[in-house]
């Protein structure tokens, strides 16, 4: 979906009745969390209500306090395990028929999926599934290899996910694409970028420090091979981010000064102050982060990934995600090099503005307005 296709849909979802309620899920794990509140924040203004369900652990006290704040918002939690997750089968039974007595209860106008295998469940609504991620992707970009045989019913359950759908969409058209290849051909999969408030994020007086924020027990986000080199950089290095698994364990680092793992509010001013954010990822979809940062005006280096490639072109440094002495070298030479910091902040910034929650709703509402209409 394009930029005049997004402005194409608010009008014809403006012009039309939005729908009354969406049955949506998510997790409160990573950046799908992130997603759904901005999404719902925007959606309120349109009147629509969302019934929000969770899954795969218990929301924070910071996270419960999100979901209050948004007054159209009612939340369903739940700890059933999530399909990624090790041996889920069971708890994705039981977490599918937890939805549909929502379903049959709430009577929604659609459902909104934000995982893959409970798009097979026999709706009563139209279904609209939004592939995030997916492990299988994630095997090949991180571990590069072929996913284990362990995992191949995680494979036909999200085929069937994916098959049973009414709509799917993605963040990312690499992301669409990765979809596709691994799993079928989707000819009506739309592209909807995610997007982030500019009220809550922008430039502040930069200071000489790199900033990193992400998932750190998360391999795809490579945020170890900038531990790896901190001690040889010339500027402290900031990483904020949850350290333990939830399967259980956690990384160490050293070398870096670790702030936890922070909440948006939180994390601003980090980003205002940043003149530099790295994020050196083998894969990801979309990277939230990585906006946040250059809404903030920070200098991007990331990794040369198709998806980040897509996002932000001409306005990063993209480096081999498997080559730390490559990332080693930009950081060094940028750290020298005021104006390029400066010149990179204001590269991004500008191309930050893509990525407005306005059209990332007006998508997602001309995606319902089409599921109602062909329901």
């Amino acid at each position: 979906m394009t930029d005049s296709d997004c402005s194409k849909g608010c009008d014809e979802a403006a012009a039309s009745t939005p729908p009354r309620l969406v049955l949506m899920t998510a997790d409160p794990i990573g950046g799908v969390w992130t997603y759904v509140l901005e999404l719902a924040r925007g959606l309120s203004v349109f009147g629509v209500e969302v019934a929000l369900a969770t899954m795969g652990q218990p929301l924070s006290q910071e996270q419960r306090r999100e979901v209050a704040d948004e007054g159209n918002v009612t939340l369903y939690e739940s700890r059933y395990r999530l399909e990624w997750m090790e041996d889920p089968w069971a708890d994705v039974e039981q977490s599918g028929a937890w939805l549909l007595e929502l379903e049959n209860r709430l009577r929604p106008d659609l459902v909104h999926l934000n995982g893959y295998a409970h798009a097979a469940l026999p709706w009563q609504s139209p279904c609209l599934v939004v592939a995030h991620s997916c492990l299988l992707s994630w095997w090949q970009a991180v571990r590069r290899e072929e996913l284990p045989s362990r995992y191949h019913q995680y494979r036909e359950r999200v085929a069937q996910g994916l098959a049973a759908a009414d709509l799917v969409a993605a963040p990312s058209a690499a992301m669409l694409q990765n979809i596709q290849k691994l799993y079928l051909p989707l000819p009506e999969g739309r592209v909807v970028h995610n997007a982030r408030s500019r009220t809550r994020f922008r430039p502040g007086h930069k200071q000489d420090f790199i900033l990193s924020v992400g998932r750190v027990w998360d391999e795809a986000k490579n945020i170890g091979a900038l531990v790896r080199n901190a001690y040889d950089l010339p500027w402290p290095v900031y990483v904020a981010g949850e350290i333990n698994h939830p399967g259980g364990g956690s990384v160490t680092m050293e070398g870096v000064n670790r702030l936890g793992f922070l909440s948006p509010d939180e994390l601003a001013p980090w980003y205002a102050a940043a003149s530099v954010y790295a994020l050196p990822a083998r894969y990801e979809p979309f990277g939230l982060t990585v906006l946040e940062a250059a809404l903030s005006g920070c200098a991007l280096v990331l990794g040369d990934i198709p998806s980040l490639r897509e996002l932000w072109d001409g306005a990063a440094i993209f480096v081999d995600p498997n080559s730390p002495d490559r990332l080693q070298e930009e950081l060094c030479r940028l750290c020298t090099d005021r104006p390029r910091q400066e010149s990179l902040g204001n590269k991004a910034l500008a191309q930050s503005r893509k990525f407005t929650a306005a059209k990332m709703v007006a998508g997602y509402l001309a995606l319902y307005r089409q599921l109602c209409r062909e329901s």
